[in-house]
C-alpha cells in the first residue's frame, strides 16, 4: 500500500500527486511558451518553476511593475527567478490610472487583472508569446475573485486548475522540490488592504506598505494593515496574537501607526483572515 502524505486536511498517496505535477508539465510543454502573471508568491513561484522545468527560456515570468505590489515582494521575485534561472521581466501597468480601478468598488481586482493581462499581450505579441498562464489553483474557486473574469476575458490559462491542483499539493510539491516558497505567508496587492468604497490611492497604499514592512521587521509571520482613513486596524495570525497583545508591543505599534498619519490604532481581535475585507459582501 502507497504511503500517503499528509496536506492540511487531506491526504493523497505520492504517486498520484507526482501524477498531477507530470500532468502540469505535459501541460505546459504543449503551448511550446508562454507569459506567467509571476507575483513570487507560493503559486506563480511554483507555476514559474515548472514552466522553466518544461519550456526553459520559452518561459518568461512577468511581474507587473505597479505600486500595489510591495517592493520587498519584488526583491523576493527576483531573487526566486535568479535562482532557479527562470527568464523574468518587469512590465509597467497604470491600473492607478484607471477610475474604474481607484474607485474601489468589489471590482477592484478585474480592473487590476484586465491591466495587467492587456500589457502582458502586447508584451507578448511584440515577442511572438502568445499563451499567458496565471497561479489561480483549485481552491481559489470558490471565493470571491472578480480577477478570474478578466482572465477569462483574455482566455489566460490556469495550469494549476487543468492539473486538479489545491494549494496545499502546491506547497507539498513545493516542499519537495525544495523551493523556499513552500511555506510563504498567503499574500495579495497592497490594495486590497483599502475598504471597498475608499479610493486606493498611491499615497495609501504606500502608507500601508510602510507599515507592514515595520511590523514585519518586528519579526511578525502572517498580518495585514488594514487602512480606513484615520484609523489602522492590525491583524495578526491567531497563533502569533498573543505575542502582539502584549502591553510593550502595542506601544510599538503607536510608534509606528502614529508618524504615518493615522489618528487611531487598533489590533483585530479575530486576528488574520484571509479575505476580510470581503466579509462586507457578505
Amino acid at each position: 500500500m502507497a504511503t500517503l502524505v499528509t496536506l492540511g486536511t487531506s491526504a493523497l498517496a505520492p504517486e498520484l500527486l507526482e501524477e498531477k505535477q507530470r500532468r502540469l508539465f505535459h501541460d505546459l510543454r504543449s503551448m511550446g511558451s508562454v507569459m506567467i502573471a509571476y507575483s513570487g508568491g507560493t503559486d506563480s513561484a511554483y507555476l514559474a518553476w515548472a514552466a522553466q522545468q518544461a519550456l526553459g527560456a520559452d518561459a518568461v515570468a512577468i511581474t507587473a511593475d505597479s505600486a500595489s505590489i510591495p517592493e520587498s515582494h519584488k526583491r523576493d521575485a527576483e531573487a526566486f527567478a535568479a535562482k532557479y534561472r527562470i527568464r523574468h521581466e518587469y512590465i509597467p501597468t497604470f491600473e492607478f490610472e484607471n477610475p474604474d480601478y481607484t474607485a474601489n468598488n468589489p471590482d477592484r481586482c478585474f480592473h487590476c487583472k484586465d491591466e495587467l493581462f492587456r500589457c502582458m499581450e502586447a508584451y507578448g505579441a511584440s515577442r511572438g508569446l502568445h499563451n499567458i498562464v496565471y497561479g489561480v489553483n483549485m481552491d481559489d474557486l470558490g471565493d470571491y475573485r472578480p480577477g478570474q473574469g478578466a482572465a477569462k476575458l483574455h482566455e489566460v490559462k490556469a495550469p494549476l486548475v487543468d492539473a486538479g491542483l489545491s494549494k496545499a499539493e502546491i506547497r507539498e510539491l513545493s516542499r519537495l522540490a525544495g523551493l523556499p516558497t513552500w511555506d510563504r505567508p498567503a499574500s495579495a496587492c497592497l490594495s486590497s488592504r483599502i475598504p471597498y468604497g475608499t479610493p486606493v490611492t498611491m499615497q495609501n497604499v504606500k502608507t500601508v506598505e510602510k507599515g507592514e514592512e515595520e511590523i514585519r521587521a518586528l519579526g511578525f509571520r502572517q498580518f495585514r494593515v488594514r487602512f480606513h482613513e484615520k484609523l489602522v486596524r492590525i491583524e495578526i495570525a491567531p497563533e502569533e496574537l498573543e505575542r502582539a497583545l502584549q502591553y510593550g508591543m502595542a506601544a510599538r505599534f503607536v510608534e509606528i501607526f502614529k508618524p504615518l498619519g493615522f489618528h487611531y490604532v487598533t489590533l483585530d481581535l479575530e486576528g488574520y483572515r484571509q479575505g476580510a475585507m470581503n466579509e462586507v459582501l457578505a
